[in-house]
C-alpha cells in the first residue's frame, strides 16, 4: 500500500497509471518506427518530448473522463466508450496546443495511426488489469474482529469498491452478539480452538482491523500484541476507515480516538503559506475569469429582477460571523415567505440564469474576493448560516471543529459528496470536512482544486 494524504493507496494502482502511460507512449513511438525510414527518432529528445505532451494530455483526459474510477469503468463497452471520448477531448486540446505551438507537432499519418494502435492496446491492457481486479489478486488479506456498525460499514466499502486492494477474509464478531447472524456467513470464524495469530496464519492475513461494539467486555490484548510482534499490522477500525474513504465517522468515533491520532498539526508557517496561497491563487483566477464575470452579472441583471450579487450571513473560522457574497441565482427576497432553508431539487426560486450559474458552481466566483481580503480561504469547509450551524451543533457530534479553519470556497466534502439538504447530510459532509482539518497540506489543497475542476466541468452535485 501506498500512502498518500493520510489516504491507502493499492501500489497496484499507482503502477497501473504509469504503466498505461508508457502502453501510450510506445504506441506512439511504434507509429514512429513503422512510418520512419530513418532510426534516429531513438535519439530525438524532441520527439520524446511531444510523445511525453500527448501522453500527459491523453492521460489528463482520462482522468477527467472517470476511466481512473474503476467503479465507473469497470465494464468493457463503457471504458471503449469513454476511450473514444477521451480521444476526441485530446485531440481538441492538441490541436490548441499545436496552433499556439507548432514546434510540438506530431506528423498526422503517425498521430492517426497511433490512436488505431492506443484503442486496440489501451483496451486488451483494461480487460487484463480488470480481471486482476475481480480475481482480488495481489490484494491485502485481512480479518476484522467485531461486528459493530463500523465493522459493518469497512466490510460494505471493501465489497463495494472493485480497487479497494483489500479482501475480508474472515469476520470474529463480538462475543454474545445478537446482531451477529446478520454477518456475512462464508466469512464467520469461530475462535475456540485456535488463537488469533494462528487463524491469521492460516488465511495468511496481513491486517486486523479492530472494530468492537464494546472494549470493555473480552479484549484480546495479549493476541493481539503476538499477531503485532509476528509482523501483522493492527489498526483501529475508525483509522482503517479514514484510510480506506478520505472520511471519518463522526458518530463512531470516540474522543480518544481524535485526541490520540495523528494529524492536525498547525504552525505559523503552515498558516503563512496557505495565506500566500490563497492571496496568488485568488489573484489569478479573477483577472482570467473577469471577462466571466461581466459576462454572468449581465445576464442575472437581463433575467430577473434584484441585484446581481447577493449578500448572506456566514459562519467563519472562530465562530466569526461576516457576510458572504454570491451571483443571486434567485428570485429576488427567495426565503421572504419561507424562512432560511436550504435549496431542494428543482427549487421554484431559482431563475433561469441562476440555474446554469449553480450547476456549474459560477455563483461562488464573487467569493475570490472575500479569499483576497483573508475572511475565507481558497479550499476549506464551506461556511453555513448560523441558522443552521446552531442546529448542526446541537445534533452533530464534533461539528464545532470545523471553525477551527477558515471557510473555503471548495473544499473536499465538496468534491466528494453531493449538495447537502438535511441533518444526515451535514453529518456526511462533517465526516469529510474533519478528514481534511486533519489532515491539511498544500498538496491536499492542490488534489481539491484539481478536482474541483472535474466537478465544476461536469456539473456534479450542484442544486
Amino acid at each position: 500500500m501506498l500512502s498518500i494524504l493520510r489516504q491507502y493507496f493499492p501500489i497496484r494502482n499507482m503502477l497501473f497509471f504509469l504503466l498505461e502511460g508508457c502502453v501510450i507512449f510506445s504506441c506512439f513511438l511504434l507509429s514512429t518506427a513503422l512510418l520512419t525510414v530513418s532510426s534516429s527518432y531513438w535519439f530525438d529528445l524532441m520527439l520524446v518530448l511531444r510523445i511525453l505532451l500527448i501522453t500527459a494530455i491523453l492521460q489528463t483526459c482520462l482522468y477527467y473522463n472517470d476511466l481512473y474510477d474503476f467503479d465507473v469503468a469497470s465494464q468493457i463497452p463503457e471504458v471503449i466508450i469513454r476511450l473514444l471520448q477521451s480521444l476526441g477531448v485530446a485531440s481538441i486540446l492538441l490541436a490548441g496546443v499545436y496552433f499556439l505551438f507548432p514546434l510540438v507537432i506530431v506528423d498526422q499519418k503517425i498521430y492517426i495511426l497511433s490512436i488505431f494502435f492506443i484503442i486496440f492496446f489501451i483496451i486488451l491492457w483494461r480487460v487484463g488489469y480488470l480481471q486482476i481486479l475481480n480475481k482480488g489478486m495481489f490484494n491485502h488479506r485481512i480479518i476484522i474482529l467485531g461486528s459493530s456498525t463500523l465493522a459493518k460499514d469497512i466490510y460494505k466499502k471493501i465489497t463495494r469498491t472493485l480497487d479497494c486492494g483489500y479482501t475480508v477474509c474472515a469476520f470474529i464478531p463480538d462475543e454474545l452478539d445478537k446482531d451477529a447472524d446478520k454477518l456475512p456467513e462464508n466469512l464467520m470464524v469461530d475462535q475456540k480452538d485456535k488463537t488469533l495469530c494462528e487463524i491469521s496464519k492460516t488465511y495468511n492475513i496481513s491486517k486486523i482491523i479492530v472494530a468492537f461494539k464494546e472494549k470493555r467486555g473480552r479484549f484480546p490484548t495479549q493476541e493481539l500484541i503476538q499477531c503485532r510482534t509476528e509482523g501483522i499490522d493492527v489498526i483501529s477500525g475508525s483509522s482503517f476507515y479514514e484510510m480506506l474513504t478520505g472520511k471519518v465517522l463522526v458518530r463512531e468515533i470516540e474522543p480518544s480516538w481524535l485526541i490520540f491520532s495523528k494529524g492536525f498539526q498547525k504552525s505559523r508557517f503552515r498558516a503563512g503559506m496557505k495565506r500566500m496561497q490563497d492571496i496568488i491563487l485568488a489573484s489569478i483566477l479573477l483577472t482570467l475569469l473577469s471577462p466571466l464575470l461581466i459576462v454572468v452579472a449581465i445576464l442575472i441583471k437581463i433575467d430577473s429582477k434584484g441585484p446581481v450579487l447577493f449578500a448572506q450571513d456566514r459562519v467563519g473560522g472562530g465562530k466569526k460571523e461576516y457576510m458572504m457574497h454570491k451571483f443571486r441565482s434567485m428570485v429576488q427576497d427567495a426565503e421572504k415567505l419561507t424562512g432560511p432553508v436550504w435549496a431542494g431539487d428543482n427549487d421554484k426560486r431559482i431563475t433561469r440564469v441562476g440555474r446554469v450559474i449553480r450547476k456549474y458552481r459560477i455563483d461562488e466566483l464573487p467569493q475570490l474576493w472575500e479569499v483576497l481580503i483573508g475572511t475565507m480561504s481558497l479550499v476549506g469547509p464551506r461556511p453555513e448560516r448560523k441558522y443552521f450551524t446552531d442546529q448542526l451543533e446541537k445534533e452533530i457530534p464534533f461539528y464545532t471543529e470545523r471553525f477551527n479553519v477558515k471557510p473555503g470556497v471548495t473544499g473536499w466534502a465538496q468534491i466528494c459528496y453531493d449538495y447537502g439538504a438535511t441533518v444526515e447530510d451535514a453529518v456526511e459532509k462533517l465526516n469529510y470536512d474533519l478528514f481534511y482539518i486533519k489532515n491539511m497540506s498544500f498538496t491536499l489543497d492542490m488534489v481539491i482544486l484539481i478536482k474541483t475542476v472535474k466537478t465544476v466541468l461536469f456539473g456534479k452535485g450542484a442544486r
